[in-house]
């Protein structure tokens, strides 16, 4: 039964790793279908509204997140699993020990899925429409004004989207150099 459980398991990272590299217009086209008036979904109405494009984007950001977490959580040392078990602690209290030393490797991982959601414009076009007021962000935005050649405006969000990314890859680096400091201990 583990084997099962262990092929299983496998061929899902092979999955997630895979979607890492969907691309958005294919997601875009999938969701729209879903949510079109003849898709088995049209008769909830989501199609261009904000919703559609939330569910787009979780569709792309879900296999960088599970698979760079999965990664950060499998490279943690062996031995702290075997010392939480010797030390008598609950399954719920090794998992919990496992993910705090895997948090950076983690927090990295949602950093990237952030990433991926922030400079999306593709699959946002299609489920989202670009609508003025409603349905339209930044990306699609300087997309729109890049069409229109307004360079100026185009640049100028491309660089608050850009201060926005450095902004919070910052504070993710000063959170992972304060956990690495070593921490002076009185016996």
């Amino acid at each position: 039964m583990s084997a099962i459980l262990g092929e299983v398991q496998g061929l899902l990272i092979s999955v997630m790793n895979t979607f890492m590299g969907l691309p958005p217009v294919v997601v875009g086209l999938f969701v729209y279908m879903m949510l079109s008036r003849s898709g088995p979904l049209g008769f909830m109405g989501l199609l261009y509204t904000p919703s559609a494009m939330i569910i787009a984007q979780t569709i792309l950001a879900f296999p960088i997140a599970v698979s760079l977490c999965h990664s950060a959580i499998i490279s943690v040392n062996p031995i702290i699993n075997q010392a939480s078990m010797t030390l008598g602690a609950t399954p719920l209290q090794t998992s919990v020990t496992i993910i705090k030393e895997a948090r950076y490797g983690i927090m990295s991982g949602m950093i990237a899925a952030f990433g991926r959601v922030m400079a999306e414009v593709g699959a946002i076009l299609i489920v989202g429409g670009n609508i003025a007021g409603y349905t339209r962000v930044m990306t699609t935005t300087i997309a729109l004004e890049t069409d229109k050649g307004n360079f100026e405006l185009a640049i100028a969000l491309g660089i608050i989207l850009l201060t926005i990314s450095l902004a919070i890859n910052s504070v993710l680096h000063v959170v992972q150099k304060k956990g690495a400091l070593p921490v002076n201990r009185c016996a």
